[in-house]
């Protein structure tokens, strides 16, 4: 028996509760207020009474805290309308509080494809509302990003990923521009086979991620070993440079890429590999 039961087979809703101190738990237009997507049914799909969006207040370590949780269950994570503007506002919210003397801290749990393709536009200015409200609040808390399993983290949210304060992700999450599936219907199965699980893993899995510099914290899956890197990104404040500042660190590197080959993860290493000693 693990001592440490796992963090990914939680669902949306109980890994917010398990990253806010006990009993501080409350969740903000939760199931019962019945806000669901209103363009889903007219194409014959099910809404979810929340959109697939846990927005929770509470405290952590004492500290005013939103925890923001997307359910990978429902429509892969995607983003519509509502779940959108549901995370935008709670970013808004806290960035607004920050800016009254209330130092609240953001948690983003991100199991997501990306846009909801039902619902095309609107998705996407919901995902370019989340990006700005993740900017404005990163001046004044580190907005810390996890991406555990099993959904992953793709497309414009892969975006949101990136503008975070400190990334934390298990060696069974994801992360990348394009999902598999994306990437094999426009270029082809010779570039990208979307069945070859060994394949995409050493791509965009957390521990290539981790040795690429690109996310901040390598996890065991569990529960206490993901609320332990959460203190510890929050510990550390503000950085002194985001990750999406670091263009000078990052444009040499791409220049340095050469698309003749068939990319692989010794190339991703040779490129990007940080030294975590």
């Amino acid at each position: 028996m693990r001592n440490d039961p796992s963090f990914i087979e939680l669902r949306a809703r109980e890994r917010a509760r398990k990253l806010l101190d006990e009993g501080s738990y409350r969740e903000l237009l939760d199931p019962f207020d019945g806000i669901v997507s209103p363009w889903l049914v007219a194409q014959d799909i099910v809404p979810q009474a929340d959109d697939g969006m846990v927005v929770a207040k509470g405290t952590l370590n004492g500290k005013p805290t939103v925890v923001i949780a997307i359910e990978g269950a429902f429509q892969g994570g995607s983003m519509g309308e509502v779940s959108g503007a549901k995370m935008a506002a709670a970013l808004e919210l806290a960035a607004e509080d920050n800016r009254n003397g209330i130092a609240t801290q953001a948690v983003l749990c991100l199991e997501t494809g990306g846009v909801r393709l039902q619902e095309a536009n609107l998705g996407l200015a919901a995902i370019a509302d989340i990006h700005a409200a993740i900017v404005d609040l990163r001046r004044y808390t580190p907005v810390i990003a996890i991406i555990a399993g099993t959904v992953g983290c793709f497309g414009g949210m892969s975006i949101a990923a990136a503008l975070c304060s400190y990334l934390i992700v298990t060696r069974e999450a994801r992360l990348g521009l394009n999902g598999p599936q994306v990437i094999e219907q426009e270029a082809g199965i010779e570039e990208y086979d979307s069945r070859d699980r060994p394949f995409i893993w050493s791509m965009t899995g957390g521990e290539i991620r981790y040795r690429s510099g690109l996310v901040d914290a390598l996890v065991d899956d569990g529960i206490q070993a993901v609320q332990q890197a959460v203190n510890a990104g929050l510990a550390q404040g503000v950085p002194a440079q985001h990750r999406s500042d670091q263009v000078s660190h990052y444009l040499p590197r791409l220049r340095d890429f050469d698309t003749r080959r068939q990319a692989d993860s010794e190339q991703i290493k040779q490129l990007f590999e940080e030294d975590r000693s």
